[in-house]
């Protein structure tokens, strides 16, 4: 497993040092156990979660601005635990609507020693934070018109929505409401991962 999230990461073209390539094999193996009581990810192979859940996470890390990140709809803290685990400066806040994803997110942070990761259970309509983020990053959430609209609240005034998508979603920006602009579409290449993956980035406009 070591030598194949080593060859993922170098695939990718990005650079890890060793110790968080280490927690993120700890991350794979604690949702790897968990998985099988609360089936919190339909990939069941941990050689698998390699790719479609800990690189796809992480390809988007070059394109991030910014220090203080919200991840809406995380599900089992994807992509925000792989985030913050190689991003010990930045500060994530990982929100779901589900309890257990949530207790699987808090138990990863207690056991890898992470404090940059708040875990909050919530609505994302029925959140609050007054300090406000420079992103919101949703993965594989709601379709963009319905993330923006519930998550407008979220950025601060230069902040960003990054969208995590599969194929280029062309119908979704043809309905985009209008105060918001794509300022960038990024194709995404994860090693081992055959899919589209692209990266949308949408400020809102003004």
């Amino acid at each position: 497993m070591q030598a194949k999230l080593a060859q993922l990461i170098d695939a990718a073209g990005l650079d890890i040092p060793a110790a968080q390539q280490q927690q993120l094999l700890q991350l794979v193996a604690l949702l790897d156990k968990w998985n099988k009581a609360y089936n919190l990810t339909s990939v069941r192979d941990p050689q698998q979660m390699l790719s479609r859940h800990i690189v796809d996470s992480l390809v988007v890390l070059p394109h991030l601005q910014g220090k203080r990140f919200i991840d809406v709809g995380t599900g089992p803290g994807l992509p925000g635990l792989p985030l913050a685990i190689v991003c010990p400066d930045r500060e994530f806040v990982l929100l779901d609507s589900l309890g257990k994803r949530i207790r699987f997110i808090r138990q990863v942070c207690h056991e890898l020693g992470l404090k940059n990761v708040k875990a909050v259970q919530s609505r994302v309509e029925d959140y609050q934070d007054p300090t406000k983020f420079d992103g919101v990053i949703s993965r594989a959430f709601a379709s963009l018109s319905d993330m923006l609209t519930w998550c407008a609240h979220l950025p601060s005034a230069d902040g960003a929505f990054y969208a995590l998508k599969g194929i280029y979603p062309e119908a979704e920006i043809a309905a985009l409401p209008a105060n918001f602009t794509v300022t960038d579409v990024i194709p995404l290449k994860v090693p081992d991962v055959a899919a589209e993956r692209h990266l949308l980035i949408i400020k809102t406009r003004g």
